[in-house]
């Protein structure tokens, strides 16, 4: 999947950033795997924490406070907020809780929500997984990744 993401965004000439919180920086790690990525990864920001996504990316203190961290409305924030700091054409956001703990019966473990921000504008996406913390966070990866490649080959 990464491989045809790199080949997309070169033949673009374009950028992306990322903007992790549950996948703690799986995302920028995958998409770097690939051989000349630095022609296309610009650099990414593990926000695990509040302070982080309204200090680094802009998250609004309110977002947080009405909706939380886990939330529709912090994702599209954090993606927005990461396609202005690194100045790229898109930017993929994470935000979810992998477990085993820290689940609600409203946010349970494994769900995320997946903010890409492209120039028409910020697309979230809820998804919901059923496994450990290591298996929700490729998942959440995963997931991510295939926003990114959904967009790019329907671009």
């Amino acid at each position: 999947m990464q491989e045809e993401i790199a080949r997309f965004l070169l033949e673009r000439k374009w950028w992306i950033a990322t903007a992790e919180s549950c996948t703690g920086g799986l995302l920028a790690h995958t998409l770097t795997n690939i051989p000349g990525s630095s022609a296309y990864f610009k650099g990414g920001v593990v926000s695990y924490s509040n302070e982080v996504k309204m200090k680094v990316l802009g998250v609004k203190r309110e977002t947080l406070e009405q909706y939380g961290a886990v939330s529709e409305q912090t994702a599209r924030e954090m993606a927005e907020g990461v396609k202005n700091l690194m100045e790229v054409d898109v930017a993929v956001a994470t935000t979810g809780i992998a477990g085993p703990g820290g689940g609600t019966p409203e946010k349970p473990v494994g769900l995320v929500y997946i903010g890409l921000a492209t120039p028409e504008g910020v697309e979230v996406k809820r998804f919901l997984f059923n496994g450990d913390r290591l298996y929700n966070k490729e998942q959440f990866c995963n997931a991510a990744l295939n926003m990114v490649l959904e967009y790019l080959g329907n671009d």
